[in-house]
């Protein structure tokens, strides 16, 4: 089980990455694979309650590749960790099968829950570098989360999220809520006509009581 999985994140890898010339460059050399593969120890150990050896093995991942993933958390099949550098992934965060995590990405919380306290990331998921996914909320199947997103609530299936707090910008493929940068509406205009409206207001009440 532990082998077929190994050859399964490295075919994901060279399935992803036009960068990856071998197997065996991709096992030795590639971080995020290293840390998956340390992670799927150090998981078996604290399922164990060995937690003390799980979260050695877990720390000296970091040290090595500089992916920070709890011992706890749960990580599905043909995980592509990109890159790498800066990931941080919480102790009860979930990842389904066939996700796409690049570098700088936190599956954090917001210090304000308990018990669940980190995100749940369906399948087929790409999590774009620096995009921060905090709370114990869902991000749909085959959604896509911009580059230095932060994402504060949950994201439905098919999504495309931007910007921060990110928002909603594509719904299987189609473009939604689309801003229209010429025809904005006026702020100070929009003021001004309520200024004019409510002296007229005042106006016709004064003329009322004079009468």
């Amino acid at each position: 089980m532990f082998l077929k999985r190994i050859l399964e994140d490295i075919a994901a890898v060279k399935k992803n990455d036009p960068a990856a010339r071998s197997s065996l460059e991709i096992f030795f050399l590639y971080p995020g694979v290293k840390a998956i593969r340390m992670h799927r120890w150090a998981n078996f150990f604290w399922r164990h309650k060995f937690y003390f050896l799980a979260r050695l093995i877990s720390q000296n991942a970091v040290r090595k590749t500089g992916i920070e993933i709890h011992p706890a958390a749960t990580l599905g099949r043909r995980l592509v960790i990109d890159h790498g550098a800066g990931v941080v992934i919480g102790e009860t965060a979930e990842i389904g099968d066939d996700c796409i995590i690049y570098q700088g990405v936190t599956l954090g919380g917001t210090g304000k829950d308990v018990g669940k306290r980190h995100p749940t990331i369906g399948n087929n998921v790409m999590i774009s570098s620096g995009a921060k996914v905090l709370g114990p909320f869902k991000v749909g199947d085959n959604s896509r989360i911009a580059a230095g997103a932060v994402v504060l609530k949950e994201v439905p299936p098919d999504c495309t999220v931007v910007g921060v707090p990110a928002r909603v910008v594509k719904r299987a493929g189609v473009r939604v809520n689309e801003l229209d940068q010429i025809h904005i509406p006026d702020p100070v205009s929009q003021e001004i006509c309520k200024l004019e409206a409510r002296i007229a207001k005042l106006e016709a009440e004064l003329k009322e009581k004079s009468q």
